[in-house]
C-alpha cells in the first residue's frame, strides 16, 4: 500500500516540564533537516505529535531517513481524505484489510480533533466499522472490539481526515544536541561506535577523538575510524561528525619504555585521557565517554578505571559498561559498524599490550611510575598536533590504504 502520511508520535515529552517546547522544536528541526531531500515532503508541527506528508514520495525511504532521528516514540502510516464521513469509511476500507491481512483482529478508535464534525468520536468508529463490515470481501475483517491484536485509528481535524493502522517502533530517546556535547574515546572496536551511537540516543552530540601510533599503527587503522565515523554521522542532526586524531607515537614509546610492563596499559590510558580532557577544553566539551565494559579487559576492571579516571575531573560517561558482548555486537550491527569493528587493523591500544596487566593497579604507583619521564611536554605537544577531520554522511573519505605489509609484519 502507498501510503500518503506519516505521524510521528514524539519520544518521553512525560519528563518534559517547561523545556518541553525547546524539545519539540529541536526535534522539528531535525526532522526536517533529514527530510530535505525529499522536496516533495512536508512536515506539520503538533503539540504531541508531527504529520510529515509523503506527497507521492516512497514511505520506505522516508522512514529510513528517520530512522536516524532521536526522540521519536514510533510512526504511524496512513491514508488522507476530506473530512467527510463518506470519504473517512471508504478510505478506512483498505487500510482495515491491509491490517488483518495476516489474520489480526481489529477495531476502529477516532480522535475527533475538529469539534464541529456532526458526529462524536465514538459514532464516526461505529459508522467506519459498519461500512467497512458491510463492503469488506468476505473473510477479510476480523472485528474483536474487548481484545484486539491491532486498532484502526482515524483522526478527524478540519482541513483533512487520517487513517492509520501500521504503527513502526522508532529509535526513540532524545534530541541530539539537547543535553549538550560528549568526546568519545574512538578506537576500531566493537564498543566505542556503539557507545557513541548510546550518547546521542541520550541527547549529547558527539565529537571523537582518536589516538593513532604510526608506523605501529597503520592508515587501515584510521580507515576503520573514519569508516565507524561516517556510519555515526548520520545520527547527527546536520550529518556531519568532527574526529581528533592524536599523534600518539612518541609518548606513548616513552611510556613504554619508562614505566614497568605490567603498568604500561594503565599509565597509557591515564595519559589519553589527560589529552582528552585537553582537547575537550579547547572545544568546551564538558564530558567524555567510552566504550569500556567492566571486566572486560585488565584497563577495564574497577580498580583499573579508579586510577585511570583519577588524572581528569571531567565527568566520563561508559554507556556500555553493564553490557554482554552479545548486546553490544547486536547494537553494532543494527548501526552498521560491526563489520567495519572487526577489520584485522590494530589500534595503539593493542599493538602494545602486555603480556601480563595489572589488573588491581594502584594509584600511588602509577603516580610514581610517571615521575620516571618528562611526560607533561609529550602530552602537550600530541595536544598540539592533533588533527580534525570532518566526515560527512554519505561522504566517505578513502584513504591511500596500501600500507606496509612489511610493518604490519615487523609488528
Amino acid at each position: 500500500m502507498q501510503y500518503d502520511a506519516i505521524l510521528i508520535r514524539l519520544g518521553e515529552l512525560f519528563l518534559k516540564g517547561k523545556n518541553k517546547q525547546s524539545f519539540i522544536d529541536r526535534l522539528f528541526q531535525t526532522v526536517k533537516t533529514k527530510l530535505k531531500n525529499f522536496p516533495a515532503v512536508t512536515v506539520e508541527k503538533s503539540n504531541d505529535h508531527f504529520m510529515v506528508f509523503l506527497n507521492g514520495t516512497d514511505y520506505q525511504a522516508a522512514l529510513k531517513q528517520l530512522d536516524f532521528v532521536f526522540g521519536i516514540h514510533s510512526y504511524a502510516l496512513g491514508k488522507i481524505c476530506e473530512t467527510e464521513l463518506e470519504a473517512i469509511c471508504e478510505t478506512a476500507l483498505p487500510v482495515a484489510i491491509e491490517a488483518c491481512r495476516s489474520g489480526v483482529s481489529i477495531k476502529f478508535e477516532t480522535k475527533r480533533g475538529w469539534k464541529k464534525f456532526p458526529l462524536n468520536s465514538i459514532e464516526i468508529s461505529q459508522q467506519v466499522a459498519a461500512y467497512v463490515g458491510t463492503n469488506a470481501p468476505e473473510g477479510t475483517i476480523r472485528f474483536n472490539v474487548a481484545r484486539p491484536d491491532a486498532v484502526v485509528r482515524v483522526f478527524v481535524k478540519k482541513q483533512y481526515s487520517l487513517v492509520v493502522a501500521k504503527v513502526i517502533p522508532a529509535s526513540g530517546g532524545l534530541p541530539i544536541g539537547l543535553n549538550g556535547k560528549a568526546l568519545l574515546m574512538l578506537s576500531g572496536g566493537l564498543d566505542s561506535p556503539v557507545a557513541g551511537y548510546l550518547l546521542m540516543k541520550r541527547g549529547l552530540e558527539v565529537e571523537g577523538i582518536h589516538f593513532e601510533s604510526p608506523p605501529y599503527t597503520t592508515a587501515r587503522a584510521r580507515q576503520k575510524v573514519y569508516d565507524l565515523a561516517e556510519k555515526m554521522a548520520h545520527y547527527l542532526p546536520k550529518g556531519k561528525i568532527r574526529i581528533h586524531v592524536v599523534p600518539f607515537t612518541n609518548l606513548q614509546k616513552e611510556i613504554f619504555s619508562s614505566v614497568p610492563e605490567n603498568y604500561g596499559m594503565t599509565v597509557m590510558r591515564r595519559m589519553m585521557y589527560r589529552i582528552s580532557a585537553g582537547i575537550a577544553e579547547q572545544h568546551k566539551i564538558r564530558l567524555l565517554g567510552n566504550g569500556e565494559s567492566l571486566g572486560q579487559v585488565a584497563s577495564q576492571t574497577p580498580a583499573s578505571m579508579w586510577a585511570i579516571n583519577a588524572v581528569t575531573d571531567l565527568p566520563v560517561i561508559r554507556p556500555v559498561a553493564c553490557m554482554d558482548k552479545v548486546e553490544i555486537v547486536g547494537i553494532a550491527r543494527k548501526i552498521g559498524t560491526y563489520d567495519i569493528s572487526i577489520r584485522p587493523y590494530e589500534d595503539c591500544c593493542t599493538v602494545f599490550v602486555p603480556k601480563f596487566p595489572v589488573t588491581f593497579p594502584k594509584k600511588e604507583h602509577c603516580d610514581r611510575y610517571e615521575k620516571r619521564f618528562d611526560w607533561e611536554p609529550l602530552v602537550q605537544a600530541c595536544i598540539a598536533n592533533t588533527e580534525m577531520v570532518e566526515i560527512k554522511a554519505g561522504e566517505p573519505i578513502q584513504l591511500d590504504s596500501e600500507t606496509t605489509d612489511e610493518i604490519c609484519g615487523l609488528l
